[in-house]
């Protein structure tokens, strides 16, 4: 009997998804995949983890929404999982709130509670909750686990975590709780393994994609965060404003005659890389366009950038390493390019050959500051989870135990 781990990702505008078996040391990659471009025009891609592509194509399904990609993705793994058992489903939960700082268990009364955050992350949250509903209609013997992106920032200072506003609200839960702690989670881990000098300094990470920030980590842990208490602080993403004087919201509402609604729409849906070029919200299309709109986007991103990296790295109170990740930080050379010229002063100096190259050291020997292109991958984080709630949760034996052993 061969025991599955799948995975959830819901992002705002992509789905990607893993189907994990649980080996000896850890869980084995079996099949992954994504639906990205929800909204637009969806299309699916599953590739098996030798390299083999399968459910490849467009999503043919009722909806080209977030639900239509579920229902496609979950049709795709039980053709693809055969006789193996799908014995847990570990999902990504954007926003954890005060309480939850690690992976648990999802049951009614825990669903119930995280919907109340969704105001908080109204992109994700929804789809992140449907995707546990989903998943329990079609696995209905499956676990079911959440992994939270805010609980690799639940640690910050103080200050790091509070807005300089009546006190009361912070009590209320009102507070900078950081967010794509997963991916973060997984960069700092990879330097544990790969780097523990590094890891042991003062690193920032750029996440950067489709939604984008950065973290300030100290000795592998979160101390700073360029997010707050929702998703749109920070840097500029693909529709999402970013930082934004609070007086703006106050100038659309009272001279605009725009409702919560209508301001929620603005910065949520209309804004970042979309709203600053009219084009698109996608850097690749950006990247393409001749427009002088579409360079306009780019620079305030490059800007913003580098704004938060100085900002970050006076956090610290020193740098030695940045890494970039996610979809545009792994695949951008011409934004990390940006981002890192002009940086001597602060120790970072590029090695053009190794950016072109995509790294993974893409700094050079004139710097002091170590550069990288780590790739990111927060559906491994979900399936070590999974697994080790699963064998907490499931009393098993033999070869079993050992797999499922963190």
């Amino acid at each position: 009997m061969t025991l599955c781990a799948l995975t959830l990702n819901a992002g705002s505008s992509s789905i990607k998804f893993s189907l994990y078996c649980f080996g000896e040391d850890e869980p084995e990659l079996e099949l992954f995949g994504q639906v990205e471009r929800i909204g637009e025009h969806p299309e699916l891609e599953a590739t098996q983890a030798d390299g083999t592509a399968l459910c490849s194509g467009p999503v043919h399904v009722r909806s080209a929404d977030h639900a239509g990609a579920l229902a496609a993705i979950l049709e795709c793994v039980e053709q693809a999982a055969g006789d193996a058992i799908i014995a847990v489903v570990g999902h990504r939960i954007v926003h954890g709130g005060p309480d939850f700082s690690a992976p648990v268990l999802l049951d009614d009364r825990t669903v119930e509670a995280l919907a109340t955050f969704s105001p908080f992350a109204p992109l994700h949250q929804p789809h992140n909750l449907a995707g546990v509903a989903a998943a329990r209609s079609a696995f209905p013997q499956a676990l079911q686990v959440g992994c939270f992106d805010t609980a690799f920032h639940r640690n910050h200072p103080f200050v790091n975590d509070i807005f300089a506003i009546p006190r009361k609200y912070y009590d209320k839960g009102i507070r900078r709780y950081g967010f794509h702690g997963l991916s973060y989670e997984y960069i700092s881990h990879k330097l544990a393994e790969d780097d523990p000098g590094l890891h042991s300094g003062n690193v920032v990470v750029a996440h950067l994609g489709n939604g984008a920030s950065m973290c300030a980590m100290r000795g592998g842990s979160s101390v700073g965060s360029t997010m707050g208490l929702s998703a749109l602080d920070g840097l500029p993403m693909g529709t999402r404003c970013g930082q934004v004087d609070p007086g703006v919201l106050l100038y659309l509402m009272q001279t605009e005659g725009l409702d919560a609604d209508g301001v929620a729409d603005v910065l949520y849906h209309r804004s970042g890389l979309l709203g600053l070029s009219g084009i698109s919200n996608d850097m690749r299309t950006l990247e393409a366009s001749p427009a002088p709109a579409a360079r306009d986007a780019i620079d305030y991103f490059v800007f913003r950038v580098r704004w938060e990296l100085g900002a970050l790295s006076a956090v610290l109170g020193g740098l030695d390493g940045v890494v970039f990740t996610g979809g545009i930080g792994e695949h951008s050379r011409t934004v990390r390019s940006r981002v890192c010229e002009g940086m001597e002063w602060l120790g970072i100096a590029l090695d053009r050959e190794a950016n072109a190259a995509n790294g993974p050291l893409i700094s050079s020997v004139k710097g002091s500051v170590k550069v990288l292109v780590i790739p990111t991958d927060e559906e491994k984080v979900i399936a070590r989870a999974a697994a080790r709630l699963y064998a907490g949760a499931v009393p098993i034996d033999g070869a079993e135990a050992s797999a499922l052993a963190p």
